[in-house]
């Protein structure tokens, strides 16, 4: 009997050492597949390599919208990830919900990680703060749209990219001349609604552009600008200068892959896809035009893709690691790997000095556009939007603007209906915050 007490002490110490010991593990998710996807992995890989405390998943919950309703689902019945990719125009509705996160800034100041948020990139810092600055979720995937160009087309045309929307008027019967679609873009509400109110400083919203809280906040796109910008978005399609196949992302891109477009609007973060592509013909990149007429000289862009929240109800270990993680994440050396292996922008000005340090831009200029594009001056309406329900808003500028650029209706008829179910949207999503 002493001989099996003593084995069970023995056994007893052993077991709980091994508990002290043991690594505490935290599940990541996210919405990035294929080669995205990969070097999430290879990410997470190197964290749980760095150091022996703890031990970082990710798991690959399908598409940006079904990530998010995953996470809210498992918030909800107590079984929420340590962490979860959302992307930009979600964002509201996790920061809205009360108690769902811990904001990744105090997460971070109470594990002891010094943070200065002024040591991310100028167009990063604000997009998922609060509206006193306080930066809750932590920018991953970020991209600006900017303007790509197939050097051989322009060449062709006798033509240099443009700067402003006037030039490319005044080029583009030129470059169709010469064969080619002189522009296609990507993403109407992102690239000519969001970016546009960014890039000329104009508000886009009531109460800071929605950042000031949901309640009254009413969308303001039915303006003189947006109407001056699309209605000479739809000349230049019925004349022949602008393409415009529909809201899908790849339909559009498809015709300057293809040699048919000589430039496209869209993401930084198309970088990586397109060198991969090794396409048969010299292209570069450019700043998001703006009109000259609405200001001199275009501002900065916000950022677009995701972010990572910290999501709360976690032990104070858990909470460490995802403290640990974060830091990781942003250090210059993991951030420029994720910018080199996916034409991402890094989220810091040290891992962009690193870039350019190590001769990246040298080798490919184009990989810097977006960044050098959210570091231009700043305004009062250049850090972005804050509007719930902003999913089902993106879908209503999708439907009006395509039935606007179809002939199905006026720009002032779209716009309208844009504001009035916006607004109905954004009502709803202020009375689920205040029933939370």
């Amino acid at each position: 009997m002493k001989q099996v007490i003593q084995f069970t002490a023995v056994a007893s110490l052993t077991l709980s050492a091994q508990a002290a010991w043991a690594e505490t593990e935290i599940t990541w998710w996210h919405g990035m597949g294929g080669h995205l996807g990969e070097v999430v992995g290879e990410i997470a890989k190197g964290f749980n390599e760095s150091q022996d405390d703890y031990t970082i998943t990710p798991v690959f919950k399908g598409s940006y919208e079904e990530t998010l309703t995953a996470a809210i689902a498992a918030f909800r019945a107590g079984e929420q990830p340590n962490i979860v990719q959302v992307f930009d125009a979600g964002a509201a509705t996790v920061i809205g919900a009360q108690g769902a996160t811990i904001p990744v800034q105090d997460l971070l100041e109470q594990n002891g990680v010094d943070f200065d948020i002024t040591d991310y990139i100028a167009g990063v810092r604000y997009f998922y703060a609060g509206s006193d600055g306080t930066m809750i979720g932590m920018p991953f995937n970020s991209s600006s749209p900017v303007l790509y160009y197939n050097r051989d087309a322009l060449a062709k045309a006798g033509v240099e990219a443009p700067a402003t929307y006037e030039e490319f008027a005044q080029i583009a019967p030129a470059i169709k001349e010469a064969g080619y679609t002189p522009l296609v873009q990507t993403h109407l509400p992102w690239e000519f609604v969001e970016n546009f109110h960014s890039r000329h400083n104009l508000p886009f919203a009531t109460n800071n552009n929605g950042y000031d809280g949901a309640s009254d906040t009413k969308i303001l796109i039915n303006s003189p600008e947006m109407k001056m910008h699309f209605t000479q978005v739809k000349q230049w399609l019925d004349d022949g200068l602008f393409g415009f196949y529909g809201t899908s992302w790849d339909d559009n891109k498809a015709h300057f892959t293809d040699g048919d477009a000589a430039m496209y609007i869209g993401s930084s973060g198309d970088f990586g896809g397109l060198t991969a592509l090794d396409l048969p013909f010299g292209w570069a990149s450019t700043y998001l035009p703006h009109w000259a007429s609405i200001t001199d000289e275009g501002y900065q862009s916000f950022i677009g893709g995701a972010a990572l929240f910290a999501m709360s109800g976690k032990s104070a270990e858990e909470n460490a690691a995802s403290a640990a993680f974060f830091q990781y994440l942003t250090s210059p050396e993991v951030q420029y790997m994720w910018h080199r292996e996916t034409g991402y922008v890094p989220v810091t000005e040290a891992a962009y000095e690193l870039a350019k340090s190590d001769g990246h831009y040298d080798r490919f200029p184009a990989a810097e556009t977006g960044i050098k594009q959210l570091m231009l001056p700043a305004g009062d309406n250049t850090q972005g939007y804050r509007m719930g329900f902003y999913v089902q808003i993106r879908d209503v500028e999708n439907r009006e603007l395509s039935r606007f650029l179809n002939g199905d209706i006026s720009i002032d008829e779209a716009l309208a209906n844009i504001e009035a179910e916006g607004n109905q949207l954004l009502e709803r999503f202020a009375a689920s915050m205040a029933n939370n």
